[in-house]
């Protein structure tokens, strides 16, 4: 019977499963969760840092990852150059990607987010600019690819929040449970 549900605060270079794939010892989150049995719902590739939700609840990582239940999620993205309106408008539309078309987003220019350092410094490129980008869809590499197709890689991609549930309290490494509220709030 389900009844664990974590968020977990993945540092950059960590994988988001609980075996390295290849075998080569890098980190992952058996390093990080003692908790037998939950699973990621979603993922975040080894750059990216941030919120993550573990669950042993198969349901309830169906309605977090499929696109049918619209749970928000929402990134920090540190990208290469000065962004302008015309691309964050781009953004925001959906635009085509080649094997899909993203849906449309909320992307808004920020000022640089107060962050932890990054264990790997981002490479000193000058200009950069940050945005906020709220999907309510998660296709693999999507934000980095989004970015990419208007002209401006992404250099560091942190994910702030799932719907309402966010990492306030948490250090990069840390997890905990979520309370009965949060897992509330992830069901409806």
């Amino acid at each position: 019977m389900p009844g664990n549900y974590l968020v977990f605060y993945k540092p950059y270079g960590v994988l988001s499963s609980f075996t390295d794939p290849e075998g080569q010892g890098r980190p992952c989150l058996a390093d990080y969760i003692p908790i037998p049995g939950v699973y990621a719902a979603g993922r975040l590739d080894k750059n990216s840092e941030g919120l993550m939700l573990l669950t042993d609840d198969g349901q309830l990582n169906h309605r977090i990852t499929h696109p049918d239940f619209e749970h928000t999620k929402t990134y920090f993205t540190q990208v290469e150059g000065t962004i302008g309106e015309e691309a964050v408008e781009t953004l925001s539309q959906g635009l085509a990607l080649g094997d899909f078309h993203t849906l449309p987003a909320d992307v808004s220019i920020i000022p640089e987010p107060d962050l932890p350092p990054k264990s790997v410094p981002v490479r000193d490129y000058h200009p950069t600019s940050w945005l906020k980008i709220t999907l309510r869809e998660g296709k693999k590499h999507q934000v980095r690819r989004m970015t990419a197709a208007v002209g401006y890689p992404t250099l560091r991609l942190f994910r702030i929040a799932i719907g309402e549930l966010t990492l306030e309290g948490l250090k990069p490494g840390e997890w905990r449970y979520l309370d009965s509220k949060e897992v509330q709030l992830l069901t409806v």
